[in-house]
């Protein structure tokens, strides 16, 4: 067997995944005929029948996806020290990168940035709008630093701390009939337009087996998985939802909010790594979450 090197390797894979060498060869920027030329002396190194060809096509053969499934391994364990050399480059520079859930993407996230920023000034701050599973996923891989997520979600290898409970609310438009009830209770909603929260999400599914428990089957109108976006349509008239507090921050003028029961809790997380090598500046930016939380749990108590 005569050596083989990385470019035929790279080829390799591309075809496996592109599933032609046409588009193998666009994705590594070589010509068609470089590509074919590649997998062509691969296989003549190795002695290894990797693919079938049949009129023009090509498809794995056994031999070719148990060497794929070796080359996966490599190239995942690459992908590990290129994590590793981003997480160094991060710590040394004074970086901080932070995930949020889109319904602490606002205000709460910006003001805990800045807070954060005023005290360290030379520090950067990276900021992604993510959903909590994505944002749980990339602080695991070292992609990320810290979280604010909702809860229900647990990793072997990650801290999680509550940062603010609270009870939901009933938002509804202006001149809405409801908003001559002091409380809103699950009958209230019977046959009303409704703006569901994302079924597929923990607080959707809480909402959804509410309904069920007591019995009620509001119009549903219109599904959402980002809560200021339900909070907008629900402004525009569309019909009435539940949400957070938090979350209404910005539009107590556009919508009118009831307390709702039974009650139903929403809980809000901070996430972060075990063994964060970058532990002094995450540390600094959770105690910033942390008092800009209580500043916002007194606000929202006041709220309704």
């Amino acid at each position: 067997m005569q050596h083989i090197n990385l470019r035929q390797i790279e080829a390799f894979k591309a075809v496996i995944e592109t599933g032609t060498i046409s588009r193998a060869a666009q994705l590594m920027g070589i010509s068609q005929p470089g590509m074919s030329k590649a997998i062509a002396h691969l296989e003549e190194d190795t002695q290894l029948q990797l693919f079938d060809r049949s009129k023009g096509r090509l498809a794995p053969t056994e031999q070719g996806m148990r060497l794929y499934r070796e080359v996966e391994q490599i190239f995942a364990g690459v992908r590990q020290v290129e994590n590793a050399v981003e997480v160094i480059r991060r710590e040394e520079k004074g970086q901080l990168s932070i995930g949020v859930m889109p319904a602490l993407s606002g205000d709460f996230v910006q003001r805990a940035t800045t807070n954060f920023l005023a005290s360290r000034p030379h520090v950067f701050c990276s900021v992604e709008t993510l959903g909590s599973q994505w944002t749980v996923d990339r602080i695991a891989s070292r992609k990320l630093d810290i979280g604010l997520i909702d809860s229900g979600l647990e990793h072997p290898y990650l801290i999680t701390e509550p940062i603010m409970v609270h009870p939901i609310v009933c938002i509804m438009p202006l001149g809405s009939p409801l908003a001559e009830k002091r409380v809103i209770t699950p009958s209230d909603l019977e046959g009303v337009p409704f703006l569901a929260p994302d079924p597929a999400r923990i607080f959707g599914h809480q909402i959804q087996r509410m309904f069920q428990e007591h019995d009620v089957r509001p119009k549903n109108v219109l599904a959402a998985n980002a809560l200021q976006t339900m909070c907008g349509f629900v402004a525009e008239g569309l019909g009435v939802s539940l949400v957070h507090p938090l979350v209404i921050s910005g539009m107590r003028d556009r919508v009118i909010v009831r307390r709702f029961e039974p009650e139903i809790l929403f809980h809000f997380v901070m996430c972060r790594s075990a063994d964060n090598r970058n532990a002094m500046l995450v540390e600094e930016f959770a105690t910033h979450v942390r008092a800009l939380a209580a500043e916002a749990s007194l606000a929202t108590s006041e709220m309704v």
